[in-house]
C-alpha cells in the first residue's frame, strides 16, 4: 500500500525544544450517571449537601438531573489535573445517598420504558435556571431524552503564548507574520482543530470503550446491532458506539456547513444556526396545551453549546457574553477535544495513558500541516469515522486518507510513530517518561486489538453476564476507591465552603424579579 507523504521534519522544527511547552494547561470534565442499587437510573435530585447545580464550578448536572459532571480548574500537569479530578469523585461519592454509585460506562445504565423517567436537570426558579431546563426539554423533543444519558470525557487544553510567539516567528508567510498574536494563535488552534478532526478515527480506536449498550437503550429505536449476552446488544468489532449513529447526532447541524477553516467563518456559521428557523423543530411547536414554553426557540440549535461537535475551540466567557462573543473578543484561549469515551476501568474515566496521548496528540495536530478542511474531505472523514464506530477492529477495516486507501493497523502505526518525537518533547518539559510510555501503550493497542479497550469491555461483559452486571462490579471497585481516597481537610474544607457558597449564589438570582421568566425567553428570542 502506498504511504503517506509526511516529512517528520515539517512537523517538528529544529528550533522547537522543551522549554516552548512551560505554561501548558490542562483541564477535565467528566460526566456519569447516578445508579440506583437495582441498576437503573436514579430518580432522585441532586444531593443538596453537594451544593447548587447551577453556580457550583466543579460540581454539576448535564442534561439529566441524574447525570453528573465533575470539572476541574486548569492546572500545570498532567498528575495534578487527575488528582484534582479524584478529589471531585471522592467528595461527589460521599454525598450520594441510598447506595447510589457512580456508573462507570460512556453508554447508559438501565432505563425503563417511559422517557419521562429520564428527569431533567432541575436548577431552581431563577430566570437562567428555568432557561437551562428549558433547553434540556427542547433537547428531549428534538432527540428524545435517551441520547442525553451518554457519558463521554471533555479534554481541555491549551498552549503557552511563547510557543506561539516562536511558531509565528519562524513563519515564512508575511500575512501570517503580520497578524496580531491574538489572531495568529486562534490560526493555530483553528489548524490543530481539522487535523484533530481528520484523526478522531485514530481516537476511537485507541481509546473507545463503548463496543455495546443494554438493550434498554435502544427501545423504541431500529438498530443493526446484535445480542451479546441477555440485556445486552453489541457489534463484533466495535469500538465506540457512542461515537457512531446511536450517540450525539444531529441531521439538522449537518445541513449548516459550519467550517473550521477560520474563526470568522466558524462564528458565523454558529450565528445563522442559532438564528435560522428548522421545519421539523417548528413543527414541535414552543409551547404545549397549557401554554408553557416547550423549547427555547425552533431554530436549528436552541443555543451554542447544541452543536454537537468532535473538537471546539474555547474561551473563557466574562460575565453576559455568550461563547461566540468571548471567542471574537478574546480569539481562542484553549482547545476541548470530545471525541473521547470515559475509561470504564479509571475510577475517574481517565488514565494518565490516555491523558499523555491526548496532549502528544494535540500537539502533533498544532505542528502538521493542516490545509482547509472542504466537504470532500469531511465526508471521507465521516466514513472513517462510521468504520472504526462500527468495525474498527476487523481484520479487513479500512481508511482513507488524502486518497489512499490503508488498513486500519497500518494507519494507526504511521501517524504514531510520527508523535514519538513529541512524546520524548513533552518528556523533556516534564522531567517525565509518561508520554513516551503512553505513547508506547498506544502502539500496542494498535498492533494487537486483544489490547484495545473495546475488546476488554466486550469480553468482560461476558464475563459478567451483561451491562449491568459488568457496570455494577466496576461502580462497586470504584467506590471502594473512592472511600480508600484521603481528602486533606484543606480539601473537605474548601468543598464545603465552595457548596454554601453556591447554595448562597442561587438563592441571590433568584431573588432577582425585576423580569418574568416569559419575559426573559422573549428577550432572548
Amino acid at each position: 500500500m502506498s504511504q503517506p507523504q509526511t516529512n517528520i521534519a515539517n512537523i517538528l522544527p529544529s528550533w522547537v525544544d522543551s522549554s516552548h511547552f512551560i505554561g501548558m494547561l490542562r483541564g477535565i470534565e467528566r460526566e456519569s450517571l447516578r445508579m440506583q442499587s437495582n441498576g437503573f437510573l436514579s430518580q432522585a435530585d441532586h444531593p443538596k449537601t453537594l451544593g447548587s447545580a447551577l453556580t457550583h464550578p466543579h460540581i454539576t448536572t448535564d442534561y439529566s438531573e441524574a447525570l453528573m459532571e465533575f470539572i476541574t480548574p486548569p492546572q500545570e500537569t498532567i498528575e495534578q489535573v487527575l488528582h484534582y479530578l479524584t478529589d471531585i469523585h471522592a467528595v461527589a461519592h460521599r454525598h450520594l445517598e441510598n447506595g447510589e454509585k457512580l456508573w462507570p460506562l460512556s453508554m447508559p445504565c438501565m432505563l425503563d420504558d417511559a422517557e419521562e423517567n429520564i428527569r431533567l436537570a432541575q436548577y431552581g426558579t431563577s430566570n437562567i435556571g428555568r432557561f437551562k431546563t428549558l433547553y434540556r426539554h427542547g433537547l428531549g423533543i428534538r432527540y428524545g431524552r435517551r441520547m442525553q444519558t451518554i457519558s463521554g470525557v471533555h479534554y481541555n487544553l491549551s498552549f503557552p503564548d511563547q510557543l506561539f510567539e516562536k511558531l509565528q516567528e519562524h513563519e515564512v508567510d508575511e500575512q501570517l507574520k503580520a497578524l496580531s498574536l491574538q489572531d495568529y494563535r486562534s490560526h493555530r488552534y483553528f489548524g490543530l482543530i481539522r487535523n484533530f478532526i481528520r484523526l478522531t478515527p485514530l481516537v476511537i480506536y485507541l481509546v473507545g470503550a463503548s463496543p455495546s449498550v443494554c438493550k434498554c437503550f435502544m427501545t423504541g429505536r431500529e438498530h443493526h446491532l446484535l445480542p451479546l449476552v441477555s440485556g445486552t446488544l453489541f457489534l463484533p468489532y466495535a469500538t465506540a458506539l457512542r461515537m457512531g449513529n446511536f450517540g450525539y447526532q444531529n441531521s439538522a447541524q449537518k445541513e449548516l456547513g459550519i467550517h473550521y477553516n477560520h474563526l470568522s467563518g466558524y462564528l458565523e456559521g454558529l450565528q445563522k444556526a442559532v438564528k435560522t428557523p428548522y421545519k421539523r423543530f417548528s413543527r414541535l411547536g414552543l409551547e404545549n396545551a397549557q401554554g408553557e414554553p416547550t423549547q427555547i426557540n425552533d431554530h436549528v440549535l436552541q443555543i451554542e453549546n447544541e452543536y454537537y461537535s468532535l473538537v471546539r475551540p474555547k474561551q473563557v466567557p466574562k460575565d453576559g457574553e455568550t461563547p461566540s462573543q468571548a471567542l471574537q473578543n478574546r480569539g481562542v484561549g484553549y482547545v476541548e477535544l470530545r471525541a473521547v469515551d470515559v475509561n470504564p476501568y479509571s475510577p475517574i474515566g481517565i488514565d494518565d495513558v490516555t491523558a499523555g496521548f491526548l496532549e502528544v496528540l494535540a500537539l502533533y495536530c498544532l505542528l502538521k500541516d493542516s490545509p482547509e478542511l472542504l466537504d470532500d474531505e469531511q465526508n471521507q472523514i465521516e466514513q472513517n469515522q462510521t468504520e472504526i464506530v462500527n468495525r474498527g477492529r476487523a481484520p479487513n477495516a479500512k481508511i482513507l486518507e488524502n486518497n489512499h486507501e490503508y488498513a486500519v493497523k497500518e494507519w494507526l502505526q504511521i501517524h504514531l510513530e510520527q508523535m514519538q518525537p513529541l512524546a520524548e518533547l513533552l518528556d523533556g518539559t516534564y522531567q517525565t517518561e509518561l508520554y513516551v510510555q503512553a505513547l508506547q501503550t498506544m502502539l500496542t493497542r494498535a498492533h494487537d486489538v486483544d489490547e484495545t479497550l473495546s475488546i476488554s469491555v466486550i469480553e468482560e461483559t461476558l464475563e459478567h453476564g451483561g451491562t449491568w452486571g459488568l457496570g455494577s462490579h466496576l461502580a462497586a471497585q470504584h467506590a471502594a476507591v473512592y472511600d480508600a481516597h484521603i481528602l486533606s481537610p484543606e480539601t473537605l474544607a474548601y468543598f464545603d465552603e465552595v457548596a454554601e457558597i453556591s447554595i448562597q449564589n442561587q438563592k441571590q438570582l433568584e431573588k432577582d424579579t425585576s423580569k418574568t421568566f416569559q419575559e426573559y425567553l422573549t428577550d432572548y428570542r
